[in-house]
Parts: C-alpha cells; sequence; structure tokens
C-alpha cells in the first residue's frame, strides 16, 4: 500500500513540474531560483537545506505553492474527450446537445456575417476607422459605429428554451406521466442537498463574531501580506470584505496579478483590435449600449468595457484555456471568434463588475478573463460540470421542491415553469439584478467556496422571502413584477438564514 501511495506521489509531482514548465511565468520563477543558487546565502556544502532557505526567505516558495494551488484547481484535473459515442452513458444526450448547441450558436454568428457580407475571421481595418479608434481608444463611447444591422447571437432565453425542450432517456409510462415535461427531473446529473451544502458553507453559519471592520481590515492586511492564494481564499468566505482589500484578494485568488509578459499580452490584443475589423467588434458595442450603458450603477464605466471586451474578443488563449463540453457529432463546423466565445446578450454584465475593483484596464482585464474561464463560460453554455448550468438549475428546482412545496404547486397549478423565473438571475450570477455592493459579497462566495452552487441557494430564499406576494398572484407577468427590485437584498443574511432552516 505504502509503495503505491509513494508512486501516486511521484506520479502527481512529476505531472506538477512538467505541466509548470509550460506555464508563462516558469521562466522568470526560474531564474530567480539560479540567482538564489549562485547567491552567498546558498552554501554548496549544504545545497539542500540552504537552498530551500533561501527560496523562503526570497518568497518564491509562496510563489510555487500559489502556482501549485491554481493548477490543482484546474489544469491537472482530467478532460473527458470520448473517441467515440458511448450510448451507456445516461449523459450522452446532454453533452450532445451541449456540442449542437455550441454549432448553433457559431452557425448563426457566420451566418450574420454572410448577411453583413463580412469575413467570418475577420478583415484588415481600413486606415480612416484604425486612427480613429485609436485616436479614441480611451473615449470609445465617442466611437463612430452603425450598429443598426446588429443583434445579440442569443440571449439568456434562448439557451433556457434548449433545456426545457431535452428529451433525456426513455421513461417507463407510469413516471413520465407523472412528471411535467418541463422539470429537469429526467436529468441524471448528482446535485447536492441541503445537508451537504451546510457542510459545504459551514463556514457561514459559525456563530462567533470576526470582529468590527478594523478587525478585518487587519486580517486583510496580514492576509495580503503573506501572498498566500489559500488564505486570501478563505478570508473571502466571511462574505464581510473590506471594499479597498476586495481587488487584491480575487487576484491572489484567481491567480490574475498582473507580470511584464501579461502586459506585453494586453497590448498584442490591443495591437489587433486596432488592426482587424471582426464582427463580434460590433457584437460588443451592441450588447453594451444595451446593458451596461443603460444601468445606472454601470454606465459610468462604459469606456472601459469597451477595452476589456474588445480585447476578450481577440484572446486565443481564453479558447485553449475553456473546458468546453466534448462530445462527437456529424456535420459542418463553423468558425468562432478568436477566444472561441461568441457575444451573447448580456455578457459584458460579467465584466462591469471589476470595474469597481480596479483602475487599471490591465489588471481588470485578466482578473475578468480568469473568473469568466473559471465560473461565467460554465453558465452560459450547456454542459456536464457539476457547476454548470444545468447543474445549478436542477439544484434550485429540487431544493424549491423540497423546502417551499408551497411554492412548487403554486408554480405547478399555474403551469409556470419556476426556473423561468430565476434562469436570467443564475445564467448571469445576479449581476444587474442586485445592487454591485451586495452583488461583490455574493462573488466574494462564489470565489471563497469555489462554488456557484450558492446562486441557487440565494435565489430560492428570495423567492421564499417573497412568497407571500407570490402565492397571491396567477400570471408569470405579476411573479416577475414582484421579484424584478432587488435593490433591498441583504446577500449575507439571506444565505445564512437559508443554510439554517430546516
Amino acid at each position: 500500500m505504502e509503495e503505491l501511495q509513494d508512486a501516486s506521489i511521484h506520479h502527481t509531482a512529476a505531472k506538477l513540474i512538467n505541466t509548470i514548465k509550460t506555464l508563462k511565468n516558469y521562466e522568470p520563477l526560474y531564474e530567480n531560483v539560479q540567482k538564489l543558487v549562485c547567491s552567498p546565502a546558498v552554501d554548496r556544502n549544504d545545497m539542500c537545506n540552504t537552498l530551500e532557505e533561501a527560496i523562503k526567505s526570497a518568497g518564491l516558495e509562496t510563489e510555487i505553492r500559489n502556482i501549485i494551488f491554481h493548477l490543482v484547481r484546474s489544469k491537472l484535473k482530467p478532460e473527458e474527450k470520448p473517441s467515440q459515442i458511448n450510448i451507456n452513458d445516461p449523459l450522452a444526450y446532454l453533452k450532445r446537445a451541449g456540442v449542437q448547441w455550441d454549432r448553433r450558436v457559431r452557425k448563426s454568428l457566420n451566418a450574420m456575417c454572410s448577411e453583413l457580407k463580412m469575413a467570418s475571421q475577420g478583415q484588415p481595418r481600413v486606415a480612416t476607422d484604425r486612427d480613429e479608434l485609436m485616436t479614441k481608444w480611451d473615449e470609445l463611447s465617442n466611437y463612430t459605429i452603425d450598429l443598426a444591422n446588429y443583434r445579440p447571437v442569443y440571449a439568456p432565453k434562448d439557451i433556457l428554451d434548449v433545456l426545457l425542450s431535452l428529451k433525456g432517456p426513455s421513461k417507463a409510462v407510469e413516471n413520465t406521466e407523472q412528471v411535467p415535461k418541463w422539470e429537469f427531473s429526467h436529468i441524471s446529473l448528482p446535485v447536492k442537498n441541503l445537508f451537504e451544502l451546510r457542510n459545504h458553507y459551514n463556514d457561514l453559519l459559525r456563530t462567533e463574531s470576526y470582529g468590527g471592520s478594523t478587525d478585518m481590515n487587519l486580517q486583510c492586511q496580514r492576509v495580503l501580506e503573506s501572498k498566500h492564494a489559500p488564505l486570501c481564499q478563505h478570508l473571502l468566505r466571511k462574505g464581510n470584505t473590506p471594499a479597498p482589500y476586495r481587488g487584491a484578494l480575487w487576484s491572489y485568488v484567481l491567480g490574475s496579478h498582473i507580470n511584464n509578459f501579461d502586459i506585453d499580452h494586453w497590448n498584442r490584443l490591443k495591437a489587433t483590435v486596432l488592426s482587424t475589423d471582426h464582427i463580434v467588434d460590433k457584437l460588443v458595442f451592441k450588447d453594451i449600449q444595451l446593458t451596461a450603458s443603460n444601468d445606472d450603477q454601470y454606465f459610468v464605466f462604459e469606456d472601459v468595457l469597451y477595452q476589456v471586451l474588445l480585447c476578450f474578443s481577440r484572446d486565443t488563449e481564453i479558447a485553449q484555456m475553456i473546458q468546453f463540453e466534448h462530445y462527437p457529432i456529424k456535420g459542418k463546423n463553423y468558425e468562432a471568434p478568436p477566444s472561441g466565445v461568441v457575444p451573447f446578450h448580456g455578457i459584458c454584465m460579467f465584466a462591469a463588475p471589476f470595474c469597481y475593483l480596479f483602475d487599471s484596464p490591465i489588471n481588470l482585464y485578466f482578473t475578468f478573463r480568469a473568473f469568466y474561464i473559471r465560473y461565467c463560460h460554465r453558465l452560459t453554455t450547456i454542459n456536464t460540470h457539476p457547476q454548470g448550468i444545468v447543474s445549478i438549475c436542477l439544484l434550485f428546482e429540487k431544493l424549491l421542491q423540497t423546502h417551499e412545496p408551497q411554492l412548487w404547486s403554486h408554480f405547478r397549478e399555474l403551469q409556470i415553469q419556476p426556473i423561468r423565473v430565476v434562469f436570467k438571475w443564475l445564467m448571469r450570477a445576479f449581476s444587474g439584478h442586485l445592487p454591485p455592493d451586495q452583488l461583490l459579497v455574493l462573488w466574494d462566495l462564489i470565489l471563497g467556496f469555489d462554488s456557484l452552487e450558492i446562486l441557487s441557494i440565494f435565489a430560492i430564499i428570495i423567492l421564499s422571502f417573497r412568497k407571500e406576494s407570490l402565492m397571491q398572484v396567477n400570471s408569470l407577468d405579476n411573479i416577475e413584477a414582484i421579484l424584478a427590485d432587488l435593490s433591498s437584498i441583504q446577500v449575507l443574511p439571506l444565505i445564512q438564514l437559508a443554510l439554517s432552516r430546516d
């Protein structure tokens, strides 16, 4: 048994080393270690011990630990890439639906390109347009662009309609008659019950006081001085992060601190935007004008959002880092934007909250990018990930059935799908629906617990909170009117209440 454990540890260590060597920050890290080896602090006669102490003293140990922390969370997890269809896979239909949805979205984008006589992979930007874009880069809200013929490729409602139309493996007749067609019960994805969720979010239920704002400020300062990503993540679990420290804490948790190679990458992305005219540019401008520009909380950030989303659309590293659903199906493949992400209605609302955390577009960009890749992408594609939108919808439905049976029955009597009421909250992770200060608390908890399940819990407790009013209405319009204004909602106490209920 010990030999097997040793072999497993050795295999994991070897895998870590090989993966670290492929990272952008490997070369500067290796150079710093080489400098230490040649320094007086390292004794050739006791190389192992003295080098280890020198690495600790120089702060490189923490940097290495943070790299391993991020790798273990993401890149070392095996990806499922089946070479052929497994007819016994109970989720085969869902994986196939994910690939078909991605193809459908790309096909729509390509059709729009054909309709507007634009190259699907972009074309050289004319000199006058390039010069205007360059001159107005810091005030892109004044950039002249005709968007009359452009429309969002898809919206939350479109992906919800696909989810509700999914047909799972056939069941016995007696079962199918009991389950309405619009429920998610046929989906075999595992989701937690309330007891398991309490265990996962146990830190939120502790009764000890975290102290006042002064004490929390001191804790943030100490943790940030340590530069240790897991400690930063643990601190975010408290849900009362002081605003001045939030951006730095998020950067450590997401591994998005800026290096010289990041600045070079940003400049290359900007140069690509200036030199190439792509249909996604118009879709980015259209989305921001339809959403953030009309939002009282975010319209002031319009210019920086244009910069960030335009560069995001050109970033080929995103396509390499995102874990797309893999499933072999026949048919034509369609071109995607360089980032692999087709802009949809509301995509800029994932970036908008970061404007409250960072003054620099570069810092904002890389932290937003990391957050999108780890979380937002799972909410905007059809996938089988346990943190994906399908799992989050299924969790919401099961919690509503179990802990709010009256509301569940009320929705069923009205033949209103409960998920239709909350889907826009879930898919956007409540961005644009909660005031920014409360949204950032919610996203603190997503990062702190590394889980999107908090979205389903929060959606349930909002319905519970307004249950009395909901029970008195009998139309979808009236239900949506009751839930339209979330400005008075306080995230932390409501989630604590949801987790502590019987």
